[in-house]
C-alpha cells in the first residue's frame, strides 16, 4: 500500500519547510510514504525548499493556474506514481502530520471513499467570530447540497482513495474544498470526517482575501455546481416559483374581472402571462440540464475505465460503478 501525501503551494518557501517537517515518514498500514509539492507557478525557492527537505516528487506549473486546478493536478500525478491513498494537506502547517493515521484509517477500513479532516473551529484563535460562523454556514449549505454529515466543509485536510480520485473533476478554479463535496456525494460517495487538530497562524489565509469576497465566491461555486448536478431540480424548485406568482396574478385578475372591474387590472394579466412563460422556459432549461448531467455522468464513467486501463488496474465490476 503506498501512501502520497500533497501539497499544493504558491510562493510558500517561508513556511514549506516547517509543514514538511511535521509530515509522517511513515504511517501504519501502509508500506511506502512519499510526498508530493504542487508548486502553482511560484516566484521563489519553494520547490528547491522541497527538494532540500526530502520531497519526492514536484509538479511544477509554467504559471499559477488557481487551488482547484493545482489540486487536480496533484491528484493526477498521485494516480500515475501508484498511489492507494492520498492526503491532501497545506503549506502554511495549519493540519498536524501527526493526525494523518486518523485519517487515513477509515479509508483503509473500507469504512469512506473521502475522509475530511473536522477542525475545532470554535478554539482557533485566529478566527474572527463572524469567520467562524460563516464556517458553520457553510458547512450547512454544502450538506445540505450534498446530502452528507460533512462537518468542516472548506477543510483542506483530507484522505482520498484511489478510486474517488479517479472520480473526482473540479471545474471552479478558486478552491476545490466545496465543489468536491458536493461531487462525491451527488456521485453516491461514502465521506466521513474526523475531529482534527490545528497549528498555529504562520500566515493570513490567501483564499479569504475578505470575508464578503469568500462569501460570494462560495455562494456562486455552490450554485453552479447544483446547475451541473442537479439541474433538474434546481430549474424546476425556481420556475415553479415563478409558476405560483404567475397563478396568484391571474387568479387575482380573475376575481375582479368577474365582479366587472377587470378593466383596471390589466397589468395582473401581463404579470401571469409573464411569470408563467419565465416558468416553462425554466422547467425546459431543467430537463435540457439533465439530458446534460446524464451525458456527463457516462462520459465519467468512460472516463474512470480508461484511467484503469491507462494504469494497468482491474476495473471494478459493473454493479460497484457509482454514478
Amino acid at each position: 500500500m503506498k501512501l502520497i501525501i500533497q501539497i499544493p503551494c504558491l510562493n510558500e518557501s517561508r513556511t514549506l519547510a516547517i509543514a514538511l517537517a511535521d509530515l509522517p515518514r511513515e504511517v501504519e498500514g501502509f508500506d511506502t510514504v512519499e510526498w508530493l509539492i504542487i508548486d502553482d507557478g511560484s516566484t521563489d525557492d519553494t520547490a528547491d525548499v522541497a527538494r532540500r527537505h526530502g520531497v519526492h516528487h514536484v509538479v511544477r506549473h509554467p504559471v499559477n493556474r488557481g487551488l482547484a486546478v493545482g489540486f487536480m493536478s496533484g491528484l493526477d500525478a498521485c494516480l500515475r506514481l501508484g498511489a492507494d491513498v492520498i492526503v491532501n494537506t497545506d503549506a502554511d502547517n495549519q493540519y498536524r502530520g501527526a493526525d494523518i493515521p486518523s485519517l487515513t484509517a477509515p479509508v483503509l477500513a473500507h469504512e469512506a471513499d473521502i475522509v475530511i479532516g473536522a477542525r475545532p473551529i470554535d478554539e482557533i484563535e485566529h478566527f474572527s467570530w463572524i469567520k467562524k460562523k460563516l464556517q458553520r454556514l457553510g458547512s450547512w449549505a454544502v450538506r445540505m447540497a450534498s446530502k452528507t454529515d460533512v462537518v468542516d466543509a472548506p477543510s483542506g485536510f483530507r484522505a482520498i482513495s484511489r478510486e474517488a480520485a479517479m472520480r473526482l473533476n473540479v471545474f471552479n478554479a478558486y478552491t476545490y474544498t466545496l465543489e468536491t463535496i458536493i461531487q462525491a456525494g451527488q456521485s453516491n460517495l461514502r465521506i466521513a470526517s474526523v475531529p482534527i487538530r490545528t497549528n498555529g497562524d504562520l500566515r493570513p489565509s490567501r483564499l479569504v482575501k475578505s470575508i464578503p469576497s469568500y462569501v460570494k465566491r462560495s455562494l456562486m461555486t455552490i450554485l453552479r455546481v447544483f446547475v451541473i448536478y442537479r439541474p433538474l431540480a434546481l430549474f424546476v424548485y425556481v420556475g415553479s416559483v415563478f409558476w405560483l406568482i404567475g397563478l396568484v396574478a391571474g387568479i387575482r385578475f380573475l376575481y375582479y374581472y368577474l365582479g366587472n372591474q377587470g378593466g383596471g387590472h390589466i397589468q395582473s394579466v401581463i404579470l401571469s402571462s409573464l411569470c408563467i412563460t419565465l416558468g416553462m422556459l425554466l422547467y425546459m432549461m431543467g430537463l435540457i440540464g439533465d439530458l446534460i448531467a446524464t451525458n456527463r455522468r457516462l462520459i465519467e464513467r468512460m472516463n474512470v475505465r480508461l484511467q484503469h486501463l491507462e494504469y494497468r488496474e482491474p476495473q471494478p465490476p459493473a454493479s460497484g460503478d457509482r454514478t
